[in-house]
C-alpha cells in the first residue's frame, strides 16, 4: 500500500494518521495532539509524510528546538 499523497485520499490519509499513532485522544500533557497536529499537511495533501519526518528531525538535531516548544511529554 502507497502513503503517497497522490494514490491516497484525504479520508485514508486522516486514518493512516490516526492508526500510525494510535490512541491521539490519549492525555500526556498534549503531546499526542501536537503529534496529529504536525501531519496535518500531510492530510491536507500539502506534504508527503516523509518530508514532515525529515523537517522535524532536520530541526531536533540541528537544535532548532527552543525549551517552550519542547514537549513536556516523557516519550520526547
Amino acid at each position: 500500500m502507497s502513503l503517497l499523497i497522490a494514490d491516497t485520499t484525504r479520508e485514508e490519509r486522516e486514518a493512516i494518521v490516526r492508526e500510525s499513532l494510535g490512541n491521539i485522544e490519549a492525555d500526556c500533557d498534549g503531546c499526542m495532539a501536537g503529534l496529529a497536529e504536525m501531519y496535518q499537511d500531510y492530510i491536507d495533501g500539502k506534504m508527503e509524510i516523509r518530508d514532515i519526518n525529515m523537517a522535524f528531525q532536520a530541526r531536533y538535531v540541528k537544535g532548532d528546538m527552543d525549551r517552550e516548544e519542547r514537549s513536556s511529554c516523557s516519550m520526547f
